[in-house]
């Protein structure tokens, strides 16, 4: 495309468009000056090639729009700098939207994910609690007496059966679990105690 003749024809073919759009030079560099008409047309000859393109990028219609809008926006504000159209039109349009594209991409990655932080508990905060449970739990425990306390580690914190911790004991299967009932009961009180 030459701009040395303001009254010759730039053709312009899309891709998947089979009527071939002709933009005349003297409007591409009406358009560059800033000529709301000329601006119309030049939209209007490249506006759905260009969305085409960068739909088929973005796969989101909105996205498309924005990126394409975008797109004629800076190419007609390089027009306004630079005076002279670029030689391929559709072509640096084309260039404009990949660019942008590629940016939005890395403000994404960069901006990793959002993160509500009402709903994040501190790590922290959480190992304090269950330390300070833990500790509640264990002074209680050694306030019982040594009969209640084994019965609780055999049956709860070791998972043991009533036989084998009756076994164990050396103590029918009866009195393991009244004994077992009364270490839970005097246990419930002494952590009541605590609070």
């Amino acid at each position: 495309m030459t701009f040395d003749n303001a009254y010759s024809s730039v053709f312009i073919k899309p891709i998947g468009i089979k009527k071939v759009k002709v933009i005349r030079t003297n409007i591409l560099l009406k358009a560059a000056q800033g000529d709301a008409y000329s601006i119309e047309e030049l939209c209007l000859a490249l506006w759905e090639p260009v969305y085409r393109f960068i739909y088929h990028r973005v796969q989101n219609r909105e996205e498309a729009e924005d990126i394409t809008q975008e797109s004629f926006a800076r190419t007609l504000a390089y027009f306004r700098n630079h005076g002279e159209p670029p030689h391929n039109v559709l072509g640096y349009l084309k260039t404009v939207g990949v660019n942008i594209i590629r940016d939005s991409w890395r403000k994404r990655q960069l901006q990793g994910k959002v993160v509500n932080w009402e709903d994040v508990k501190p790590l922290v905060e959480d190992n304090q609690t269950e330390l300070v449970q833990r500790l509640r739990i264990e002074s209680a425990l050694e306030r019982l007496k040594p009969e209640q306390k084994t019965v609780l580690q055999l049956r709860i914190l070791m998972g043991c059966s009533v036989a084998d911790t009756a076994r164990q004991m050396g103590k029918s299967e009866a009195a393991v679990r009244t004994c077992q009932y009364r270490a839970l009961q005097t246990l419930a009180r002494y952590l009541d105690d605590v609070d």
